[in-house]
């Protein structure tokens, strides 16, 4: 509008036609941005044909003709329906198309309406202007031949929409080739459309007659007219594209997406229509009754100054004078208006018509972008019906057969230690499992096979020749009888079949509602023993036309063999993309909806290897309530900047989805499995078996992703000596693995693309910080020591160096629970000094009569930031309560805590749940509660299987033990051949070589010596660094002016800080500030997911239910017309 010759708002035209030339270029931009940003963080591919290239550039043109050129001469009700032209190409390939795929036919009615009612708008358009120039003469043809030129070049903006519709090879290699170069191709075609439209723009002012210098002295008002109206455009049809994306991945696509922009331009010429009626009649209540016409109004509108006005009025009026400038408009002239009206109406329905598909579609949750829409980026002068166009309309006509594939999904649970109510949260988590999902269900999306792997499970039993279950099998035994009489609603457990195995013994459930529940109890002196191992078999066995997969993964927390067997049909990789194993641990407490939440990111992202969800540690006591903020911030912050940024290192083991194919793939099982030979092994391999697992995933190329909205509850340390001995593993473990991953960091980047070099250099970053950690914390309190004592900075330096160098040294001398003891006792002294910290950070600001200093503003910092991030998760905002305790604890957690594990890197057992070992027990002391659940057998080396269909007795042999049935089913023979082979071969207990133990003893101990000298090393040198640096002074710190809080600079005031405290300052919170803007991407994308999941979910329930109903109704029906029919015939023997 202000680019119309009869606008008055703004008197130097190139000045707005710049800032409408930078509208148009802003998708552009941003796409180009974006698409740096991929390169940067993700991979790149360039793409082998040009043809993007010319596509682009008649697009561009078009766009820029259109606009620019074209569009400035028409009044704004033509201009504002003129581009629901635009669709007209996607009409016709879509009549063509709808040809080609015969199967869809019935669909060619609309594609051929769209094609109808767009020409015939083009056709009325020119008539009407035919018209009006026969009549009144001088009108302009050129621009109506331009306009209509313009929306054919831009139609062909959306072409890669149908190119697979067709059965060209030309095309679909161009559409194939532009799919995996998106990147690239983005890049190159934002420079060429940014080319074009500013070469016409250039042009066109001065083929025009207008002089660019003009744009040198423009008035305040035209550039605040400008100046705004840009800002609305820019932000507004952002915001518009962003929230199309999130109506669509929500599951909102006819009410919040395809009808609001149907829409669009119906209700801006409404609007406008209202708004020019009311001023009429305005005008026609102040004028003459002689004036009250038409006519007259516009005359007015014409010659009336707009000087006096406001910004905003004088684009009203302009607007209008646009209109009413238009002869025929002014005359009355019914039949040209009525031409051009039904040219706007019919650019419309074609529109509908065209993009109707759009209320059809079937979207997944959280569905990706690039397969929602066809371009990256919007068009900034139409952005409803590029919007609309955008949609894949091959995606519609050839939907994903993911969605309609059933998924397998094996649970595996791990056991050892676990007491009643730890197993009680497990076995509950599973039933709720069984009943969201029964065996038999209506959703036909996932299927559930639950695995409970009991390690060590037998005891010896004086004066007998078998080996007993021991109290904590029984315990499982009973809580398992307990839940499910409670879901059940039963007096008792059905009956079980038991069957012997060569690993011990395995208890077979049918749950409630159909499912399986295995519990497999392992016997030590049968199976490998206190060792981690993972082995993938491929077996395959043409009965049937199946394929019988059986996967064994061997945890080392619990030592349990996990065996899987997954019964898979020939189907297009049926295992590769439809078979998940959640990993648990056994106190895991979950609901079934984070499951279902974790199952979303592996069903839709094929790269994606495994997925974890948001862990919430459970128990009473400090140190309990010290890890749940603990785990709250490295979940806010340093999983979620992981995600969005490259992918989580680590994807912890106690709630965890793999994708079965990732873990089967030969360069992760391959080495996975490999027996631990060397020092580093025992740390990298056993200490932090989740860990070491997904580092070789991410070097294999899988992606390993995290969810915010799936939560699961799992028991945490509550006592000092098992936290520290958890953390003794952790810690070498992570810094082991990241080591690993960093070294292989280039060979990594080129295989996994979303591992980039600059997310190598966070990682490195990340790694720098945690190293400095023990350095860091002296400082901070050499800094408390200081400010309160009155001490020389080197002076306190020394002071705070001395506990933690002493602490070393006992850590060398003493055993390991004594070293616990002595960290216990200074972590609280260290409590107290963290309290005088804070207060001397406080007390530092007080002093120098600012905040604006590095520590001050660093300080301030670090406490808005946490907050603001607790306020964006509502439901764990409580956990900032303690905060408290973990920043009081900070000098245990990264300085005592850091040497007691390297000192203690030696030690490689696993330190927690450990017991001691039982005693022998006699038979009659041997426990048989698990006898009245099962048949009876000779040992207790069993298998069971409940026949709920069955109505058997339990019966008991008078020695008290167990005695299998005498026959069994040929495939669980030919199961159990394969596991004794498999176990021969494989998970044969190995014999104790006491000189390897001692050689490996050694070597741990020589790595630990290693590895604690250079890292000490690197602490040493920062502290030595920063003591020299103190000592010289000024001559090499770095001086800042003081700000007082009023934000002004003290003169001739300065405050001093060395360049390696600053460097170090803002290196740490660049790193913070990184993460927490990456959890602002985060919790919006959590966001969508979790309420496209609610919707879908709720939509799911709603139809399974009625589906129900219906299949009730009918069966009643059947049993009435059943008992009619047996009266009936009661009746007739009667008589």
């Amino acid at each position: 509008t202000v680019a119309n010759e009869n606008s008055t708002a703004v008197s130097t035209k190139p000045y707005a036609l710049l800032f409408l030339g930078c509208v148009l270029v802003t998708p552009s931009v941003l796409s180009l941005i974006k698409s740096l940003w991929k390169i940067t963080f993700k991979d790149s591919k360039t793409p082998r044909m040009p043809t993007v290239i010319f596509t682009e550039f008649f697009v561009a043109l078009g766009t820029a003709v259109l606009t620019i050129v074209a569009m400035p001469k028409f009044d704004i009700l033509t201009n504002v329906m003129m581009l629901n032209s635009v669709a007209i190409l996607s009409a016709v390939l879509q009549v063509a198309g709808n040809i080609v795929m015969k199967e869809r036919i019935r669909f060619i009615t609309t594609s051929i309406f769209a094609v109808i009612f767009i020409t015939l708008g083009y056709s009325l358009f020119v008539a009407g202007y035919c018209v009006e120039a026969a009549k009144y003469g001088s009108i302009p043809i050129t621009p109506i031949g331009l306009a209509i030129a313009g929306t054919l070049c831009v139609s062909l903006n959306w072409w890669e929409n149908y190119s697979m519709l067709f059965k060209s090879h030309f095309l679909q290699s161009v559409s194939e080739d532009i799919k995996r170069s998106r990147n690239i191709v983005c890049i190159v075609s934002s420079f060429v459309r940014i080319g074009v439209i500013a070469s016409v723009l250039g042009a066109y002012v001065i083929l025009s007659g207008q002089q660019w210098s003009s744009i040198l002295s423009v008035s305040q008002q035209t550039k605040t007219v400008v100046l705004s109206l840009f800002a609305v455009q820019v932000i507004s049809t952002s915001l518009c594209h962003w929230f199309a994306l999130v109506a669509c991945k929500m599951h909102a696509v006819r009410r919040s997406f395809v009808i609001p922009m149907w829409m669009v331009s119906p209700a801006v010429l409404v609007g406008f229509l209202i708004t020019f009626i009311s001023h009429f009649q305005s005008f026609v209540s102040s004028s003459p009754t002689a004036g009250r016409s038409v006519a007259a109004y516009c005359e007015t509108m014409v010659k009336t100054s707009t000087s006096q006005l406001d910004a905003y009025s004088q684009l009203i009026m302009d607007a209008r004078r646009t209109l009413c400038s238009r002869s025929s408009f002014m005359e009355g002239n019914i039949l040209v208006q009525g031409l051009l009206g039904s040219s706007l109406l019919c650019w419309w329905i074609g529109l509908v018509l065209c993009t109707i598909y759009t209320c059809f579609l079937k979207v997944h949750r959280i569905e990706r972008t690039r397969d929602l829409f066809v371009r990256r980026h919007y068009e900034a002068a139409f952005i409803d019906q590029s919007m609309l166009l955008n949609i894949r309309l091959f995606w519609y006509f050839v939907f994903s057969h993911s969605e309609n594939e059933v998924v397998s999904i094996y649970l595996c649970a791990t056991m050892w230690h676990e007491t009643y109510d730890e197993m009680m949260k497990m076995i509950i988590s599973m039933f709720r499992l069984d009943k969201f999902r029964p065996r038999k269900n209506f959703h036909n999306d996932v299927s559930f096979e639950s695995h409970i792997y009991f390690d060590d499970a037998f005891q010896e039993v004086e004066g007998s020749k078998e080996r007993h279950i021991n109290e904590y099998a029984e315990t499982l035994v009973v809580v398992i009888k307990e839940v499910y009489i409670i879901f059940k609603k039963m007096a008792r457990i059905p009956n079980q079949e038991i069957i012997r195995t060569p690993y011990g013994g395995r208890l077979r459930y049918t749950l409630p509602h159909g499912n399986i529940l295995n519990v497999h109890f392992k016997d030590k002196n049968l199976i490998r023993h206190k060792k981690r191992w993972s082995q993938v078999s491929l077996k395959k066995k043409h009965k049937l036309n199946i394929i019988y997969f059986e996967v064994l993964v061997l945890n080392p927390q619990c030592h349990i063999l996990h065996q899987l067997d997954f019964t898979v049909h020939k189907t297009h990789f049926s295992l590769d993309h439809n078979t998940c194993i959640l990993a648990l641990d056994g106190d895991t407490d979950f609901q079934p909806s984070a499951v279902m939440l974790l199952l979303d990111r592996l069903r839709l992202y094929p790269e994606v290897g495994a997925v974890c969800g948001r862990i919430h540690p459970t128990g009473t006591g400090p140190m309990v309530w010290y890890q749940k903020f603990e785990y709250a911030v490295g979940h806010w912050l340093q999983k979620s900047a992981e995600h969005v940024f490259g992918s989580v290192l680590c994807s912890p083991g106690c709630f965890s989805l793999f994708r079965a194919a990732a873990l089967m793939d030969d360069n992760v099982m391959k080495k996975y499995t490999t027996k631990a030979t060397e020092a580093a092994h025992y740390v990298q391999y056993d200490q932090g078996e989740d860990r070491w697992l997904c580092t070789l995933l991410l070097q294999q190329g899988w992606r390993v992703e995290y969810n915010a909205a799936s939560d699961s509850y799992t028991n945490a340390p509550q006592e000092f000596k098992e936290f520290y001995n958890q953390r003794r593993r952790w810690g070498p473990s992570t810094m082991a693995n990241t080591l690993d991953l960093l070294g292989t960091g280039s060979l990594t980047s080129q295989r996994n693309k979303s591992i980039s070099k600059p997310y190598m250099i966070y990682q490195t970053i990340s790694m720098a910080a945690s190293v400095l950690g023990p350095a860091t914390v002296c400082l901070m309190i050499a800094g408390c020591f200081s400010f309160v004592f009155h001490l020389k900075p080197n002076d306190g330096l020394i002071l705070a160096i001395l506990p933690p160098a002493v602490y070393l040294v006992l850590c060398y001398k003493l055993k390991a629970d004594t070293q616990i003891t002595i960290a216990a006792i200074m972590s609280i002294f260290y409590a107290f000094l963290m309290t005088a910290t804070i207060l001397s950070i406080i007390g530092d600001m007080v002093t120098n009569g600012t905040f604006f200093t590095p520590s001050g503003l660093f300080f301030i910092s670090i406490v808005l930031m946490y907050l603001v991030t607790a306020v964006l998760h509502p439901q764990e905002f409580h956990l900032v309560i303690y905060g408290l305790l973990y920043v009081l604890t900070i000098p245990s957690g990264y300085l005592l805590l850091a040497i007691y594990s390297l000192v203690n890197m030696n030690n490689v057992s696993w330190g927690t749940r450990e017991t001691a070992k039982p005693n022998k027990v006699t038979p009659g002391n041997a426990s048989t509660q698990v006898v009245k659940y099962a048949k009876s057998c000779k040992c207790c080396c069993w298998n069971v299987r409940i026949q709920v269909d069955q109505d058997e007795k339990v019966t008991v042999t008078p020695a008290g033990g167990f005695a299998f049935s005498e026959t069994q089913p040929q495939e669980e023979k030919e199961t159990i051949q394969y596991e004794r082979d498999l176990q021969e071969r494989y998970l044969k207990p190995l014999d104790e070589d006491k000189e390897q133990q001692k050689k490996i003893a050694a070597e741990l101990k020589d790595l630990r010596n290693k590895a604690t000298f250079v890292f000490f090393m690197c602490n040493a040198l920062w502290l030595m660094a920063t003591y020299f640096l103190q000592a010289i002074g000024g001559a090499v710190s770095i001086r800042i002016p003081k700000v007082n809080p009023q934000g002004h600079v003290e003169p001739n005031q300065y405050l001093y800080i060395d360049p390696i405290g600053l460097m170090f300052l803002l290196g740490f919170s660049s790193l913070l500030m990184i993460q927490f803007f990456a959890m602002l991407w985060h919790r919006i994308q959590t966001l969508i997911h979790y309420v496209a999941y609610n919707g879908t979910e709720v939509k799911v329930m709603r139809k399974a239910h009625k589906k129900s109903l219906e299949e009730a109704k009918e069966e009643m029906v059947m049993l009435m017309l059943f008992l009619r029919a047996k009266k009936q015939m009661i009746n007739c023997k009667h008589y």
